[in-house]
């Protein structure tokens, strides 16, 4: 069973880097969020062991536009330093992924239940998700919703099951 689920994840500000960019504490954020940023808000959102989240798209929703700040990170040995980090401000994805069973855990198997962990999955989405997602700086937080029709709400859904 293809277990699909489309959904949009908002928020402030939004920083996305690798390693490259973080030499000397300056951040820079790419302009769309990497595999595996949408990977942890996927996480965030319903995890198991016994499925395996798959993006299958990711669209841009609103104009992309930066902005760079002063920040005061902390200093693993106390205190705290400037830094300029480049964000992406006012951002808004829209996410379609599916899930498929893990096959690297057979002693999983009596939990490979069809329409369970999407039904689990739809419920904790129009909640909100079950975590606080944070695909930005940690006081900087986004919010996950689903698309539901022609509700005007700000968490909307859209979950198909094929």
């Amino acid at each position: 069973m293809k277990n699909s689920i489309s959904f949009r994840v908002w928020g402030r500000y939004a920083l996305f880097t690798d390693p490259v960019t973080k030499i000397g504490g300056e951040k820079c954020s790419y302009h769309v969020p990497t595999y595996e940023a949408i990977k942890g808000v996927l996480k965030s959102i319903y995890w198991k062991p016994t499925i395996i989240w798959h993006v299958d798209k990711v669209r841009v929703m609103k104009p992309l536009r930066t902005q760079t700040k002063g920040t005061k990170p902390l200093v693993w040995g106390g205190g705290n330093s400037l830094a300029i980090y480049t964000f992406l401000h006012d951002v808004e994805y829209q996410v379609e992924a599916h899930f498929e069973w893990n096959e690297h855990r057979p002693e999983l198997a009596n939990d490979r239940i069809d329409g369970k962990h999407f039904s689990i999955a739809k419920r904790v989405l129009e909640k909100g998700g079950r975590q606080d997602v944070s695909v930005i700086v940690r006081p900087m937080w986004s919010r996950v919703g689903l698309e539901m029709g022609k509700v005007p709400m700000m968490i909307s859904t859209s979950l198909v099951s094929a």
